[in-house]
């Protein structure tokens, strides 16, 4: 769901021109549980709510519902009135901006959640002789009901009076004599003062058999079935909403597009392939490219097509200043995959200090202009500047945190930025900054609430304070900017702050943070005591271990006689693009070892032989494992399979291959990038890109035709009109792409309409 609002002619909350007096928000809600809300607006009849909201929908739900609230300082935030629209209407309203009149909020109305009864007629001869009708009614089970309401339905008393039941427990069972409708009332007794009325269902009797048994599920419903009271004009309230809804099929339907997808990055050119081909269709659209990249991150494939992608809109960037500043698909890729790694970082990193701006509610404007009464512009500038220093140190200091598929992407931006530009001695920083500082932690300082750092929106003051340290916090960390004069701000008030932070202190701090997280600089070394087997032995005897301390950074493996030892190696090992790590799989590990006795035993693959290593114990062993994987995990040259075993006497005992340089018998486990746990459905994100693709048909024949045009047409190159909407380099295997998907995307339609042909029975769940 994407969502956009803003409101008009509110209403007064209570008594005349009440409403003028008050801000306002807009809270979101699936049925009765919130999940967004906006910032609290300054005070207006007619706020425009300017967010966007989009947000994938994890359950089940009956009503999309939009309240407004007025802010109110001394009591709980009153109810303006609401917006609700029933999932079955959402369709009705995507992609237009519709206006809807607010209703009030009644308590008998706030209704969710379903009950399954079981229902029998029963035909029965009354005292007087006559025959009559009984009705037999069981509630079995409720699903959904507001998780604060759940509780408390136990009270075993009911009435039944003309035909309605009101009940305050469930399974239960008990007779009357109906007229032509039975309703069903659900209440909630825990509230000390008054029960609390759950919602209510009506079931015509004439759908009900003789001496058979009617089991269904019906959705509970406001009192009086929703009918609405007279109120005053309470305002109308502005909605452009995008509801989409996909139906996920069973996995192997979807592996052939999932394959076209993934295989992107090895297409030449990269705008030729699958992925490329989404995005260049949904230029527009920001969230198309979400799916794709939760796809890429899974399989282990991100790094290799955002590495070509930015390769290609480098190649189309002809200055070095104005370098990843546009809305391309590589920036929107990256964006999407620091949003989805970054989460946990930016916990680590900035939740703690932005937990104390909101808390401690230090005023901090500078702005001569917003200076309110009282105020001291001094005081302020050292509030802000005490602020701004605790967020800076904060992320300068956080490279060790910074999740490694993070870093391989900033590696690799750094190496083409420097590639494509060699005579610029910055573009190698701000090619990295214009995404770590100006798209990743300016912008969480700057809404806290969009990367759950913060539960709601800060208030206007705290907001302004977020706001002015984000500023500083983009200008400190843009190499670009620090290389320019103070002459450059356009407000004076930023001119007079920032002279505090034009250090060269300060811009060394950037340079190793980017350094850090971007090149092989060592960011910190490990270094433990274990044994190793001496090397050129036969045999693996006690005897041929020796005790050596062994070092690991970003750069090199050694080991080292004396702990501390940094004058003479007893051996270096070059990490970057010569050594590989590997481990085996769990059938391996235990081949391997047996022939130590030991479980701490691993080894290290490099160009000359294998490294045997002896840790402590089996948890030290993980955890060198885990570090040299990740220091190891862009080698171009790592290996796929490695011997499990030792080669002594000619023979390698894990595969009796007597070959010393034969490949490997088993292949090295993928390494697992640390900080990077994702719960990702693939056949989900795959479905997600098939209703995109669908759903943009026509583009999709637009640049087929412009391929054809292309490779058809022999004479001088010129700006077609329907080439220019396309980046196409070779029109030939691009068109190719188009012909596989189009095929692989009818076969998925061909499913889809299989399964949509079966109807589902009335009153099931």
């Amino acid at each position: 769901v994407t969502i956009q609002s803003e409101a008009k002619n509110l209403g007064p909350v209570s008594g005349p021109n009440r409403q003028r007096d008050l801000c306002t928000f807009c809270t979101i809600s699936l049925d009765q549980e919130e999940v967004f809300r906006t910032k609290v607006y300054d005070k207006s009849v007619s706020p425009f709510y300017g967010e966007d909201f989009y947000f994938e929908i994890p359950r089940p739900f009956q009503c999309l519902s939009y309240y407004v609230y007025a802010k109110s300082v001394f009591q709980r935030d009153l109810p303006v009135g609401k917006v609700s629209i029933r999932k079955d209407d959402l369709c009705k309203y995507s992609g237009k901006e519709n206006w809807f009149s607010l209703q009030p909020v009644d308590p008998n109305s706030e209704v969710q959640g379903k009950v399954h009864l079981e229902m029998r007629l029963n035909e029965v001869i009354t005292d007087n002789g006559s025959v009559g009708q009984h009705l037999l009614v069981r509630i079995i089970e409720c699903q959904e009901l507001p998780l604060i309401m759940e509780f408390g339905l136990c009270r075993t008393t009911h009435t039944a009076t003309k035909g309605c039941v009101s009940l305050h427990v469930l399974n239960m069972c008990f007779n009357f004599s109906p007229l032509h409708l039975c309703r069903v009332d659900l209440w909630n007794n825990e509230n000390l003062a008054q029960d609390v009325f759950l919602g209510e269902t009506r079931v015509p009797v004439k759908i009900l058999r003789k001496d058979s048994i009617h089991k269904a599920w019906y959705l509970l419903q406001p009192k009086g079935n929703g009918s609405k009271s007279k109120s005053d004009d309470l305002g109308s309230l502005r909605l452009k909403l995008t509801y989409i809804e996909d139906t996920v099929l069973p996995s192997a339907c979807y592996t052939p597009l999932c394959n076209l997808l993934l295989k992107s990055p090895d297409v030449k050119p990269i705008s030729a392939s699958a992925a490329h081909i989404l995005g260049d269709i949904y230029r527009e659209r920001y969230e198309a490219v979400l799916p794709m990249v939760r796809l890429l991150l899974h399989h282990n494939r991100f790094v290799p097509f955002v590495s070509a992608v930015a390769a290609l809109e480098l190649d189309n960037t002809q200055e070095a200043n104005t370098i990843f500043r546009g809305n391309s698909l590589a920036t929107r890729c990256i964006d999407d995959m620091m949003k989805i790694v970054g989460k946990n970082y930016l916990a680590v990193t900035l939740k703690p200090v932005i937990d104390e701006i909101c808390e401690s509610n230090k005023t901090c404007e500078i702005d001569p202009v917003k200076l309110k009464e009282g105020d001291n512009v001094e005081v302020n500038k050292e509030n802000l500047q005490g602020y701004v220093q605790k967020v800076f140190s904060s992320i300068t200091q956080s490279s060790s945190s910074c999740p490694p598929l993070m870093c391989d992407v900033f590696r690799s931006l750094r190496h083409l930025a420097c590639k494509r530009f060699p005579a610029d001695p910055h573009v190698q920083y701000s090619a990295v900054s214009s995404f770590v500082f100006l798209r990743f932690f300016a912008v969480a300082v700057l809404s806290p609430h969009s990367f759950q750092l913060r539960s709601h929106h800060p208030d206007p003051e705290i907001s302004r304070t977020l706001t002015l340290i984000s500023k500083t916090i983009q200008t400190l960390g843009s190499w670009g900017s620090l290389s320019k004069k103070l002459s450059s701000f356009k407000e004076t008030y930023m001119y007079d702050f920032f002279k505090s932070f034009q250090e060269d202190k300060c811009i060394e701090k950037v340079k190793k943070f980017l350094d850090e997280i971007s090149s092989n600089i060592s960011k910190e070394s490990m270094s433990k005591r274990i044994q190793k087997r001496a090397q050129g032995k036969k045999r693996l005897g006690k005897r041929n271990f020796k005790k050596r301390w062994l070092r690991v950074s970003s750069r090199e493996l050694s080991y080292h006689k004396h702990k501390g030892e940094s004058s003479f190696y007893h051996c270096r090992l070059k990490i970057h693009r010569s050594s590989k790590t590997c481990r085996s799989q769990e059938e391996a590990v235990c081949c391997f070892l047996s022939q130590f006795g030991n479980t701490s035993m691993f080894q290290v693959v490099h160009s000359e032989k294998p490294l045997y290593v002896q840790a402590g114990n089996c948890v030290e062993a993980s955890e060198w494992l885990e570090v040299l994987g990740q220091v190891t995990r862009c080698n171009e040259g790592r290996l796929a399979n490695f011997h499990t075993s030792n080669y002594t006497s000619g023979t390698w005992q894990c595969c009796k291959n007597q070959n010393n340089n034969a490949p490997g018998c088993k292949p090295c486990t993928t390494t697992v990038l640390a900080n990077l746990q994702l719960d990702i459905d693939c056949d989900r994100e795959t479905e997600r890109v098939f209703s995109l693709l669908s759903s943009n048909d026509t583009k999709l024949q637009d640049m087929e035709d412009a391929c054809a045009s292309m490779a058809v047409y022999q004479g001088p190159q010129r700006e077609q009109e329907e080439c220019s909407k396309f980046t196409i380099q070779e029109p030939k295997e691009t068109f190719q792409t188009l012909k596989q998907l189009r095929n692989v995307m009818e076969e998925l339609q061909r499913q889809h309409n299989v399964r949509n042909d079966t109807t589902a029975q009335y009153g099931s769940l």
